[in-house]
């Protein structure tokens, strides 16, 4: 039975953080932007709570996770650091999670129909609050991943901005891999829909553009990112165990 542990970072957690905001902070200077627009979340997945506790020792503000179960447990487990981060659940958001996650996230990257929509807004209204979350556009068109085809989007933002409950910020999308030009394209691409839709119903508060990971988050900031998601540059990578 294969597992994953986390492969340690070179240097302290602390140390990593602080190279991954200098990037941050290049990347912004090259296209004139303030660095302070560009939110960073640590992506906390498969990362134990004392490492995890250890990035908010180091100034992490934001942390994301990709699993309900773990989101809740981390939430949990934290619950007594002070400040306390906020949450970002960044995964892909199954249906039967959705009671676990509208509330105790401050924001759901990852709202990819609109029938997952109508399940975040129904949960919000019960618990009388405004749940925030972005849209997941497929940019790529890639069948392995998960989001709104690009040109629904329009159609989902008009179905779902009426729902009480639900704040659609803006748009969230996963690059393909490969070259840094593929993934600038994919960027690219969001940024322009996210600008189109500025003007149709609904679409007047998309100020949020959460793109780029370790390993393109600074293309993404280039395109105009004002999140992103990185674990690995400040963790380790993750690799695969084998077990009996």
């Amino acid at each position: 039975m294969a597992a994953e542990r986390i492969e340690p970072a070179a240097g302290a957690i602390a140390e990593r953080l602080t190279r991954v905001r200098d990037r941050i902070a290049d990347a912004s200077a090259r296209t004139g932007r303030d660095p302070a627009a560009v939110r960073l979340v640590v992506v906390t997945k498969d990362v134990d709570v004392r490492r995890a506790a250890e990035a908010l020792a180091a100034g992490a503000t934001d942390l994301g996770e990709n699993r309900a179960q773990e989101f809740t447990a981390k939430i949990d487990a934290l619950a007594g650091e002070a400040p306390q981060p906020r949450w970002h659940f960044i995964g892909t958001l199954q249906r039967n999670k959705v009671k676990a996650v509208v509330g105790a996230a401050n924001l759901i990257h990852s709202v990819d129909s609109i029938s997952l929509g109508r399940a975040v807004a129904a949960r919000a209204h019960e618990l009388g609050i405004a749940q925030d979350v972005l849209l997941e556009v497929n940019v790529s068109g890639e069948a392995s991943k998960h989001g709104l085809e690009t040109h629904a989007t329009a159609d989902a933002l008009g179905s779902l901005a009426g729902e009480p409950g639900l704040r659609i910020r803006g748009l969230m999308t996963i690059a393909p891999a490969g070259a840094a030009s593929v993934a600038r394209r994919a960027f690219a691409d969001l940024r322009d829909l996210r600008d189109e839709l500025r003007g149709t119903l609904g679409g007047a508060e998309l100020d949020e553009l959460s793109m780029g990971m370790t390993s393109d988050f600074e293309e993404a900031i280039e395109e105009g990112a004002t999140i992103v998601r990185v674990g690995t540059a400040i963790f380790g990578a993750r690799v695969e165990v084998r077990g009996r």
